[in-house]
Formats: C-alpha cells, sequence, structure tokens
C-alpha cells in the first residue's frame, strides 16, 4: 500500500492549525478538498484519523499518519539540502517541533537551540510541557524530539540522559524573618505562605513532607511561568523551591536565604525519533552538551517515584543538604 504524500500532509496540517478550516487556509484549498483529502486516506487505510474536536486531535492511527508526515519533511528538507538544491541562505526552513519543561525552557534550553540554528535552515516550534506529558508528545507525532522524565523509550524513539534538575528551598531574609524566627520548623511551614507553579506543582509539597510538615496546611501563591515565579520568591510573596542558575546570584548577594533541608531532585532525559537525521543530530548534539554543563549529574541509584508537577516527577532524597 502506498500513501499519497499530498493526503499524508494534509492531516498533519489538520492537526498543526487545529481546525479543517485553517488547514484549508494554509493549504490553499477549500475545506470541503480538505475534508475529501482525510476522507480518502481514512477509506484507504479503513481508519478513523482524526478526532472532530476543537482543536482537531488525532486518534492512534492519525497519530502515525502525522508521524509519516514530519519525517517525510524532515528526510525531504535533508536530501534537497544534500543535493546542493539551494544555498543555506535560500533554503526553506524545516520547522522542528519539540517539548521541554517550563523550568529547562526558562534556564538553558534556549541557548543549544540557538547554536544550531546559526548553522541549519531550520525553525523551532515549542511545546511547554510538564514533563509528565512531554513523552506522550511524540508517541503522538506532535513533536520529534522531547525533554522529559520518563528514561524508557517511546516507541521508536532514542533516550539520552542529560542530569539531573536540582532544587533549593530559598525566600527572602524578611520573609524568613517574620515567618521563621526560630527556623523552618514543622508549624511555621505549616503557617508560612509557598509559591508554587500551578496547581500540579508538588515540588513545595514534596519538600514539606521530608521536612515532616503537612503539606495541606500551608497558603500558595500559583504562578505560573518560570521567571515570575522566581521574581514571586524573589519579592517575598512565599518560599519556593528554585535551581542554582535561578537563586545563584541572589545567595550570593544575600537578596535570598537558604532554608537548608534536602533538595529535590529531577532527572532529565533527551528522547527523539530514530532516524538518520544530520539536523536532528546537531540538535541532540547541542542540547545534551548544554544539559550536562547546567544540570547536576546523573548517578547511578533507583528512580524516584513519579509525580506531577512543573518539572518532573522526582522525591527528595532521604537525606542531603542546600
Amino acid at each position: 500500500m502506498r500513501l499519497a504524500h499530498e493526503l499524508v500532509e494534509t492531516v498533519a496540517t489538520i492537526v498543526d492549525e487545529g481546525t479543517f478550516e485553517a488547514a484549508a487556509q494554509r493549504l490553499h484549498l477549500t475545506p470541503s478538498a480538505v475534508s475529501q483529502r482525510v476522507r480518502r486516506l481514512e477509506d484507504q487505510l479503513g481508519r478513523i484519523l482524526l478526532v472532530r474536536s476543537k482543536p482537531v486531535r488525532p486518534t492512534e492511527a492519525g497519530a502515525a499518519v502525522v508521524r509519516l508526515a514530519r519525517q517525510t519533511a524532515l528526510l525531504e528538507h535533508e536530501a534537497l539540502s544534500g543535493l546542493g538544491s539551494a544555498e543555506p541562505d535560500d533554503a526553506a526552513p524545516v520547522r522542528l517541533a519539540l517539548a521541554v519543561n517550563a523550568d529547562s525552557l526558562g534556564t538553558w534550553f534556549l541557548a543549544p537551540l540557538g547554536r544550531v540554528a546559526r548553522r541549519h535552515a531550520v525553525v523551532f516550534e515549542l511545546h511547554r510541557d510538564d514533563q509528565d506529558f512531554t513523552a506522550g508528545l511524540l508517541a503522538d507525532g506532535t513533536v520529534t524530539a522531547a525533554v522529559t522524565a520518563q528514561g524508557t523509550p517511546v516507541a521508536g524513539c532514542a533516550v539520552t540522559p542529560l542530569g539531573v534538575m536540582r532544587y533549593d528551598a530559598v525566600a527572602t531574609p524578611e520573609f524568613a524573618a517574620r515567618w521563621f524566627p526560630e527556623g523552618p520548623t514543622a508549624d511555621a511551614l505549616a503557617r508560612a505562605p509557598l509559591v508554587d507553579y500551578d496547581r500540579r506543582d508538588d515540588l513545595q509539597t514534596r519538600w514539606l513532607r521530608a521536612r515532616g510538615a503537612d503539606p495541606a496546611a500551608p497558603p500558595r501563591n500559583l504562578v505560573p511561568a518560570t521567571s515570575d515565579f522566581a521574581a514571586a520568591v524573589r519579592m517575598g510573596l512565599g518560599w519556593g523551591l528554585l535551581m542554582p542558575p535561578q537563586s545563584r546570584g541572589a545567595l550570593a548577594s544575600g537578596a535570598l536565604v537558604s532554608l537548608g533541608g534536602p533538595p529535590v531532585t529531577v532527572p532529565l532525559f533527551w528522547q527523539r525519533w530514530r532516524l538518520r537525521s544530520p539536523l536532528l543530530d546537531a540538535v541532540a548534539d547541542e542540547v545534551v552538551a548544554e544539559a550536562r554543563a547546567v544540570l547536576d549529574p546523573v548517578r547511578a541509584g533507583p528512580r524516584p517515584p513519579r509525580r506531577a508537577g512543573r518539572a518532573a516527577p522526582g522525591a527528595p532524597p532521604a537525606s542531603g543538604g542546600s
């Protein structure tokens, strides 16, 4: 069975754009023609490919078609580049969709992409999501590679360890003096406001449990952006867990103080399609190099339990320091 390229491309475009109408505009077709293309491919495969929701979502069979479309576009771009069909500056850039968690995106992830973009005709479509879900975006064909907490390969993907994100509990000196005059005791932690990224973020919850405090007791600020989250802690809205790149300077200047206790650690992995692709190789090389320069090294030992939150599944170790 051979699948017509224009039919496969149409399904992927609908998923990208979210509606049949938007896909029709991008493809310079009528919505009726787009629907007919999808129907032809569904009839050929004997499978429903799209869920007609808002936005349109691929079924399991549709996800396989979307993956095929993205892989074909990538390989076609690299074949044309290899044939010298256009000068690098004249070549239409290929679009690479990548998934990444908010804290990585806000601290270290853009630098390696910038280095790749200076050498290759590529534009990036970044999907920001919790680490628990980025691997799912690989599985359904939404992205070609992802920063994920999942060390088990998604079908058809290769996995490379990146490192460990470490989070330490910090607060402003004024906040600590007001709420923790005798230190961050369990009773004091039950009353002091904290900052969460969103309702799925339980980094602070895990740290509280490690300190023997009731995680249901404290008032919580919700600040769903990495830079704004760190700013909220620096402005004294509450205490929170920050990565070293977010807190190092403020700790050195005295603008923040450590609350001690065990750090929360989050292992990260790079998963990508298992394709022979110089571009994917270049992205992987830069991402892995940057991550290993910024993150703590992966140490041998059991994986921490899974969790929801702004970074990835992880739990405080039994002992340690900030």
